[in-house]
């Protein structure tokens, strides 16, 4: 009975030596290369080249959001679009038709959220 768990448990202990292994290894690379001895200028506050002048808890405009969404939607629809073209040739005038719809439906969000002025920027 306990036989058939034995590839778990030599998995799980190949998988934490591999872990535990990553670890040692970054630790000891740190201290021959020295990358992780920190200077003057790695510890200031920030990296850019000057201070801080606002408060990092400030409120975003909402158009950054949308402009997100919008990225993220058309990303997807490309990520439709080439299975679908893929297998054009096989789904016929149904697929095309729904993809039609699909893309139509973008459309029309893409030019509600234009005309509502959306993505224009002061």
């Amino acid at each position: 009975m306990l036989e058939n768990y034995f590839p778990v448990l030599l998995f799980l202990a190949i998988g934490c030596a591999v872990g535990i292994g990553a670890l040692i290894a970054s630790g000891v690379l740190t201290k021959l290369t020295g990358v992780g001895s920190p200077d003057a200028e790695k510890l200031t506050p920030y990296e850019c080249g000057f201070e801080a002048f606002e408060d990092a808890r400030m409120k975003f405009d909402v158009r950054y959001y949308l402009v997100a969404i919008l990225f993220i939607l058309f990303d997807l629809e490309i990520a439709f679009l080439f299975p679908w073209a893929i297998v054009l040739q096989e789904i016929g005038w149904f697929g095309f038709s729904a993809m039609m719809i699909f893309l139509g439906i973008l459309v029309v969000g893409f030019a509600y959220e234009w005309k509502k002025g959306a993505l224009e920027w002061d």
